[in-house]
């Protein structure tokens, strides 16, 4: 979905008038002047374990770093952290879209035994999850303290959200739920997630994650030797399914990105699984994938089956034919925000304030949930730079994360307005 040019809203002030008010002028400036504590912060985030589905833990600490910025906050049905900072509106004649909500996720890709203590190496610091997304919390959490610290009053209501289930099979529920909540409500959604601050996620891309089981008799490897294998078969259908051929544009992928399945090296298994991630900037090139995905492993099944009964395995044992089922764990729409959308102004105004050069990206975010409902979002780095997300060896470099912090503060009030 691309969202209806304007919006209907006003067009934001620029971050050179914004900073005029003494107070956004203070909020900035308690950037510059607690880097080191925002660092440490991040640091404490980084090392207590979120994994998706287990975001409880990290979830506690953020809500206590977001009260101590002066924020009422409640944990919602699914773990989300929401906080609300009342804005100037609220006291008189309510605005119509009169929130802005600014989030980060919570969750990690790596499960809960991980060594998570953060390395100094040379400038960086190294550990999972360093970058994606502990530096989006870290950031949510100085922006909070730097608002409060410097008393700025926005127009608008702000909504500060830690959420969970953005990565993998989370398939992004946090950001549904809070989409859900103030849908009525929202003008912008503004999504931190990551470090650099040269691009703006303005585009979701599409994407869908697919587990396929194959389940069959299972049996010994030496004595039922010749019967129907799960792993063969779904073997023979990643053979066939890794030979499609996907275009350059519109971009598409695939990732077969986990496989499992047996019981022990000399038993032939009773079940086994894989699971797919397909992402194209088209959803006709997705559906074409989806199916292609479906045939190849239809295929593979039969091709196993007609094995066994070379075999000689065919009638021998009831209940010997596998079965397979495919199944969506996960499906991210897509959306798009035209050029002229106001908070895509507000962000270009914000680099252009900062002498920040940054471009245009097409990203699976938890923006992609509002973009995908026709209200204005975007994604943007916390400051810094950072590699080797989702890997053992991410890292983080606090270097120019003013700049990150700065670019989303200016973004989001001039979004929200700031108030009397």
């Amino acid at each position: 979905m691309t969202i209806a040019s304007a919006q209907s809203a006003p067009a934001p002030p620029p971050a050179s008038q914004l900073v005029r008010d003494a107070r956004v002028s203070r909020a900035l400036s308690w950037i510059d002047r607690n880097l080191a504590w925002i660092t440490e912060q991040h640091i404490r985030i980084t090392e207590t374990p979120a994994p998706t589905f287990e975001e409880a833990t990290r979830a506690a600490l953020l809500k206590r770093l977001m009260e101590e910025a002066g924020l009422k906050c409640r944990v919602d049905e699914i773990g989300n952290i929401v906080c609300e900072r009342p804005g100037a509106s609220a006291r008189g004649r309510r605005e119509a879209r009169d929130v802005v909500l600014l989030a980060a996720h919570l969750d990690t890709v790596f499960p809960r035994d991980t060594d998570l203590r953060v390395r100094r190496e040379a400038g960086r610091l190294r550990a999972p999850g360093i970058s994606d997304n502990s530096n989006g919390l870290a950031a949510l959490v100085a922006l909070a303290h730097a608002i409060h610290s410097s008393k700025v009053q926005s127009r608008l209501t702000l909504v500060l959200a830690a959420n969970v289930g953005e990565e993998g099979e989370g398939n992004l529920r946090g950001m549904r739920k809070l989409v859900e909540t103030y849908r009525g409500r929202l003008r912008a959604v503004i999504a931190i997630d990551g470090a650099s601050a040269d691009h703006i996620t303005s585009m979701a891309l599409a994407s869908r994650r697919i587990e396929v089981v194959v389940s069959g008799p299972g049996g010994h490897s030496w004595a039922d030797f010749g019967l129907p294998n799960p792993i063969h078969a779904l073997g023979r259908g990643i053979a066939r399914f890794s030979r499609v051929k996907v275009p350059e544009s519109p971009r598409t992928s695939f990732n077969i990105g986990l496989v499992a399945g047996g019981t022990s090296v000399n038993s032939i298994p009773h079940r086994a699984t894989l699971k797919v991630d397909l992402r194209s900037e088209s959803e006709v090139e997705l559906d074409r994938l989806e199916s292609a995905l479906r045939e190849a492993m239809g295929a593979g099944v039969e091709e196993e089956m007609a094995s066994a009964r070379e075999r000689g395995y065919g009638s021998r044992i009831t209940g010997e034919a596998l079965e397979i089922k495919v199944n969506m764990i996960g499906a991210r729409p897509g959306g798009e925000l035209p050029e002229d959308s106001p908070l895509l102004l507000a962000v270009r105004s914000a680099d252009r304030f900062l002498g920040n050069r940054s471009r245009l990206e097409r990203s699976s975010t938890d923006a992609n949930i509002p973009l995908s409902m026709g209200i204005p979002a975007i994604a943007l780095g916390g400051g810094g730079r950072g590699g080797g997300a989702h890997s053992l060896n991410e890292w983080y470099d606090p270097s120019g994360r003013e700049v990150g912090l700065k670019r989303i503060l200016l973004t989001l009030l001039a979004v929200a307005g700031v108030g009397e």
